[in-house]
């Protein structure tokens, strides 16, 4: 469904339940980039009104996500710690060359962050599916639901702003350029580490 050429393997999820403070703070922060992110599109292309009322729903959703990821922190006795540069949102943005057409930043733009959420949700559904902690399990699990129709809302929009199947050649691009990023990630205990 999602797309994906690399598949994470077990291994981070051992890494991830190993440092569960700092998993979560890296999640927690994602959170907020993502309802940024939705922010930033409402402000620069403020005349699609379509747009701008789903991007206004993400953007809330994501700020909910960031609060429930930080209650669940400190349920748990954790303190939200400082952001950390999330350099896998950064390599994803420099695959697209620079343009000066509206049309077509939006659509990198779009096309960015739809693999940004279908990478969290695959990563969300190999964390639930290897924790001994039901709460951890089902937190998850629900997350993965819901980065899941961010990422069709996003590739979706794409889609409604250019021909079909020129978006989609971009998108089949990103999602190598992903792929071959991913070979050499899964080491730390980043959602997209």
């Amino acid at each position: 469904m999602l797309g994906l050429q690399f598949e994470t393997t077990t291994s981070w999820a051992d890494i991830a339940k190993d440092n569960l403070e700092q998993i979560l703070t890296d999640h927690a922060f994602l959170e907020q980039k993502a309802a940024s992110n939705a922010v930033s599109i409402i402000i620069n292309y403020s005349e699609e009104t379509e747009l701008v009322k789903e991007m206004s729903n993400i953007a809330i959703e994501e700020m909910q996500h960031f609060k429930m990821v930080h209650l669940l922190m400190v349920k748990r006795g954790m303190v939200l710690g400082r952001e950390q540069k999330n350099d896998y949102a950064v390599q994803l943005q420099k695959f697209f060359p620079k343009t000066k057409d509206r049309t077509d930043a939006l659509i990198q733009r779009l096309l960015v962050a739809a693999l940004i959420e279908a990478r969290s949700c695959e990563r969300f559904k190999v964390f639930s599916e290897n924790m001994e902690d039901d709460e951890l399990k089902k937190f998850y699990k629900n997350l993965m639901i819901s980065e899941a129709n961010h990422y069709t809302t996003f590739l979706q929009f794409a889609r409604e702003y250019q021909d079909r199947e020129i978006v989609d050649k971009k998108w089949h691009a990103l999602l190598k350029y992903e792929a071959e990023m991913m070979k050499v990630r899964g080491t730390t205990a980043k959602i997209h580490g």
